[in-house]
């Protein structure tokens, strides 16, 4: 039989094991946890590279194309029922009116006087419709549209750079042209930039294929309000002082960028 001083001697025995095995257990699983902490993060952040978009790669290194100057036009709205599925939503936006005439009509036909314009000078001109050629590229791209609003004696024109602007080069474009559009076209500039303006589509590199190369010199110009009588009447029934105004701002553009490079 055994003895009640056995017993506790065996429970005494039992229980120091018991505690030495848990300080034991615990601090092994302290120690791989801290050295897998150490070495296996540490290491994977070493390694991983930061992300860098496909379209960005290689542009600290990029060259303009050979040729001659290359200036794009786009006429905000022409021929949206063949965007691309990517940006079907294009497809349902017909933009404003008023007056009786769509906003593609206006876009279009400044756009094509902006192109008569300027070929003269040895520029070649695209006159593009809503969609864009993938990783399109042009020294300076313009996509001209035209504002609605329900408020008739809402007027006036604004110009917006894209809110990423790898070109570095997209807000004195958009200066250049603010000044030149309203002296040919005398309308007033609305500052009610908005945040859409900033990120159209078109400047969309980062999530659409059908979009501007990244140096290329892009703004928007909304040419004033359809709805306006006084507005309409300039951008619809003398598209040539907004193409003008279009013209003399690509060229002063041209003229400064060649002084900067010479």
């Amino acid at each position: 039989m055994v003895s009640r001083k056995h017993i506790s001697y065996i429970l005494g025995m039992v229980i120091a094991i018991a505690a030495i095995s848990s300080l034991v257990v615990r601090g092994y699983g302290q120690t791989s946890s801290i050295s897998q902490g150490e070495e296996g993060f540490e290491n994977e952040e070493e390694q991983v590279e930061p992300y860098i978009h496909p379209r960005l790669r290689g542009l600290d290194t990029w060259v303009r194309p050979p040729g001659p100057l290359r200036v794009a036009l786009q006429a905000g709205h022409w021929k949206a029922v063949e965007a691309p599925e990517e940006q079907i939503n294009l497809r349902k936006n017909t933009g404003a009116s008023g007056g009786g005439t769509t906003e593609w009509e206006v876009n279009l036909s400044i756009a094509e006087e902006a192109k008569r314009l300027l070929e003269p000078y040895g520029i070649l001109v695209d006159v593009l419709p809503t969609t864009i050629p993938p990783n399109y590229w042009a020294d300076v791209f313009i996509a001209i549209h035209a504002d609605g609003n329900t408020n008739t004696g809402v007027s006036g024109y604004k110009v917006a750079a894209p809110r990423r602007d790898v070109s570095g080069r997209a807000e004195e474009f958009a200066e250049i042209l603010s000044n030149a559009y309203e002296e040919h076209t005398k309308l007033v500039w609305d500052p009610n930039i908005s945040r859409n303006m900033r990120g159209y589509y078109a400047f969309n590199w980062r999530k659409y294929d059908h979009s501007l190369h990244p140096k290329t010199v892009a703004v928007i110009l909304e040419t004033g309000f359809l709805t306006n009588p006084h507005d309409r009447k300039v951008i619809v029934n003398h598209p040539e002082k907004s193409a003008a105004g279009i013209a003399e701002a690509v060229l002063t553009f041209f003229q400064v960028s060649m002084a900067t490079s010479t």
